[in-house]
């Protein structure tokens, strides 16, 4: 006979009638029920007070979605309210992350469950999955869900939506459960399907709106110190390319330009073979070397678009450290181990193509570079969730981003939450996406959109700094003594002690820059255009927080008064026609 479970909640209901699997067979086996913080005591209230059969519960990545979410599931095992727990995951490697998570509460989830096999083991209260498993044999798993009452915990729900098959599978399977709950710490996508189970809403705007039923965003976990500041550490530079036509095209990081040039502009600056990426990445070393003085197991994580490329990465980072990183690829095997190993160690760099995008817990990462080609919100915010789990206070995350405006409009809107927005459907979908269009999935853009082409020229200059929305920093070359400034900002600050130094070093920067003489005799051309384009950006900068204006309409204003093509293409005339228009304007303005 089953042993009868002991109540670990107060709201105990009752009992089922069917046969219980033996959850909490007695207390010693029941592990560590994890102390709740104050947001996932309140949304567990929540759904006692409710008792819903859907809960879509959004989080902030780092915040402790699991927890939340094993700690319902042992509660409703426990009151008998369902004897089956199943939980769809992104990647086979969360599968096993969730195992092992519920283990540690004495909840036996089978992480190598196969919709094809017979009966799992007696031992288990449930079994693990991914959204690309439960396309195999959605109607198994109906059968499953329908003969046992069952939690089926959704994590990451809006994966339901990378495939049409997926969304209709992860229906057709979970359609009869008992309970769902939805998980989620990143915004949708705009698109015109529905994620399965999630409620809709018209929001005013004619559009209809996914609606939580308990949110819980970044700005309050780190109110609450649950998760780390983020600092984004901005690189610019200049880019020249040859496009299929044999044109050779110039271009620079963060200046106006369109999407499909921004495309091309990133994808040169990413190709390992140029200038740019290595100085970046001993840009990020470097800043690790100084969180690790601080954090001596803080890790770095390089996420690039591609395996080639994540190979080329790891090779650049083995020539600046003399120690190989760990690379994880998602179809070889013994990835997810690697990913385990790197987790549990101190090695300093690991090099990621998508696996370690989402969900995958590695809380000593304290320095991220994003070396992909992606441009979605829903990715960037994925990504960067990486680095926000807080260990202790006074942690902070650096992330290494290309000057995109795209990305640095992410990058500013941490704070804000969003909901899923359900296009009217339209003649859209007949469109050709754009190159950088936000709501794109695809890993890289296509060739055939982005029109072949051969990366020739790639530099890299320290553009600025971006904190709680703000921005800071003037620009400067790659190497400099004002990059150094920022990148050696401590490891271990409170986020307002963060704010008061990025200002006390931009101060001091500006302050450098004033009595600052240029290279008075530059030794070649390339050398000059250099330069000026350095004190160029630097009086944009300065311009930007004197006024508040985008760098990129400042640069439109310079181009339409003085001529000129963009700055990357612009003559030794033309860029000190700018910087004598910008200083006259400073005068004007002072005056």
């Amino acid at each position: 006979m089953t042993p009868q479970a002991p109540d670990l909640f107060s709201d105990a209901g009752p009992a089922h009638p069917e046969r219980l699997p033996p959850a909490f067979p007695d207390r010693a086996a029941w592990g560590t029920v994890p102390r709740l913080r104050a947001w996932q005591q309140a949304a567990l209230d929540r759904y006692r007070e409710t008792q819903p059969r859907d809960f879509l519960t959004v989080a902030t990545p780092g915040a402790g979605k699991t927890s939340f979410a094993l700690t319902l599931a042992a509660e409703l095992v426990n009151r008998r309210v369902v004897s089956q727990v199943v939980v769809v995951a992104p990647t086979e490697h969360l599968k096993t992350q969730w195992a092992e998570a519920a283990a540690r509460i004495g909840l036996a989830i089978d992480p190598a469950f196969g919709t094809r096999q017979g009966a799992t083991s007696t031992e288990f209260q449930g079994f693990a999955l991914t959204y690309a498993g439960v396309a195999v044999n959605p109607n198994a798993l109906r059968i499953r869900v329908e003969r046992t009452k069952s939690l089926v915990i959704l994590d990451e729900i809006h994966h339901a939506g990378d495939a049409r098959s997926w969304g209709e599978s992860v229906r057709e399977a979970f359609d009869p459960a008992a309970r769902r709950l939805m998980l989620t710490g990143t915004p949708f996508r705009s698109d015109t399907n529905p994620i399965p189970f999630v409620r809709y809403e018209h929001d005013g705007a004619g559009q209809l709106r996914s609606q939580a039923d308990y949110s819980y965003g970044y700005a309050e976990a780190l109110a609450d110190h649950i998760v780390r500041p983020v600092l984004f550490m901005a690189y610019s530079g200049d880019m020249s390319w040859r496009t299929r036509a044999g044109d050779e095209v110039a271009a620079r990081l963060g200046q106006p330009m369109t999407k499909d040039l921004a495309a091309q502009a990133l994808r040169t600056a990413l190709d390992p073979k140029g200038s740019w990426i290595p100085a970046v990445l001993q840009a990020a070393d470097t800043r690790l070397s100084e969180v690790r003085n601080h954090v001596p197991d803080a890790g770095g994580l390089v996420i690039a678009t591609d395996q080639t490329s994540a190979r080329a990465y790891a090779a650049i980072l083995k020539r600046i450290t003399g120690q190989d990183p760990t690379v994880v690829l998602s179809d070889e095997p013994g990835s997810s181990g690697r990913i385990s190993a790197f987790s549990a160690g101190d090695d300093r760099w690991m090099v990621a193509v998508r696996m370690v995008s989402e969900g995958v817990d590695v809380p000593r990462l304290a320095v991220g570079v994003y070396a992909t080609t992606t441009m979605t919100p829903l990715f960037f915010a994925q990504a960067v969730g990486r680095f926000v789990r807080a260990r202790s206070r006074g942690e902070t995350a650096s992330v290494f981003v290309p000057s995109i405006a795209t990305l640095l409009g992410y990058a500013a809107e941490m704070e804000l939450q969003r909901d899923h927005a359900l296009k009217p459907p339209t003649r859209t979908e007949e469109i050709e996406l754009d190159p950088l269009d936000e709501d794109r999935v695809e890993n890289e853009p296509d060739a055939d959109e982005l029109g072949e082409f051969t990366a020739l020229t790639s530099e890299a200059d320290f553009d600025r700094v971006l904190f709680e929305g703000g921005e800071y920093g003037l620009g400067s070359a790659s190497g400099s003594a004002d990059e150094a400034d920022y990148l050696g900002l401590p490891g271990l600050l409170e986020a307002d002690q963060v704010r008061d130094l990025l200002r006390r070093r931009q101060a001091e920067q500006v302050a450098r820059g004033s009595t600052r003489a240029p290279d008075p005799e530059p030794r070649t051309t390339h050398g000059q255009l250099r330069e000026l384009r350095k004190e160029l950006n630097g009086l944009v900068a300065a311009w930007h927080h004197r006024t508040g204006q985008p760098h990129g309409v400042i640069h439109n204003s310079l181009r339409e008064t003085c001529g000129g093509p963009p700055t990357a293409a612009a003559d030794a005339a033309q860029l000190q026609s700018r910087i004598d228009r910008l200083r006259q304007w400073a005068v004007t303005r002072a005056s």
